[in-house]
């Protein structure tokens, strides 16, 4: 595998569907080419399909999650609040272990935007990183000051979506 010297930043935001499954996609590729993945999920505890096939599939991809489960319909509580504070925690660990070449935060935009992790915290991550790690953070509401100091931003803008026809979550394209 070809190493290179420097990592970037990455974010993907935005109200539209594809976050969390673009930065899949990058896992995907960066194991395939040999390279070591940590991918952390804030919020989410449920084992979402995507969780079972990197589980079966690839020895590369490393997911943990920091959530209880989704909370999305109501207010985070406090236990919600130190799975995220305790996810960090583990992240900065790992980060600094350089055991990883590719580090996804998912949903941590969301953490952030709920106060169940401070920007600062997150703005000292990115700042200290080290130089070859790639660095990955979805979530929609990403901070301005994180996208201040991220090399890429995408924002995923939703134009249509058939959850406005009541479509629920479907297992394998949803969840």
């Amino acid at each position: 595998m070809e190493k290179f010297n420097k990592g970037y930043i990455h974010i993907y935001t935005g109200n539209g569907k594809g976050k969390t499954t673009a930065a899949l996609g990058l896992a995907l590729r960066a194991a395939g080419s040999g390279m070591k993945v940590f991918i952390a999920q804030f919020i989410k505890g449920m084992k979402y399909s995507e969780i079972k096939a990197l589980q079966n599939y690839s020895t590369n991809i490393k997911v943990k999650q920091y959530g209880k489960g989704c909370f999305v319909f109501r207010e985070p509580s406090e236990e919600d609040c130190d799975y995220a504070k305790k996810g960090l925690l583990e992240v900065e660990k790992i980060i600094k272990s350089k055991s990883f070449d590719l580090i996804i935060l998912d949903e941590i935009n969301i953490a952030v935007a709920l106060n169940l992790i401070d920007v600062e915290d997150i703005l000292k991550i990115m700042e200290e990183k080290p130089e070859e790690l790639e660095l990955v953070l979805t979530g929609r509401y990403a901070h301005k000051k994180l996208i201040k100091k991220a090399d890429l931003v995408t924002e995923m803008k939703e134009i249509k979506h058939y959850y406005q026809e009541g479509v629920m979550a479907r297992t394998g394209i949803e969840r």
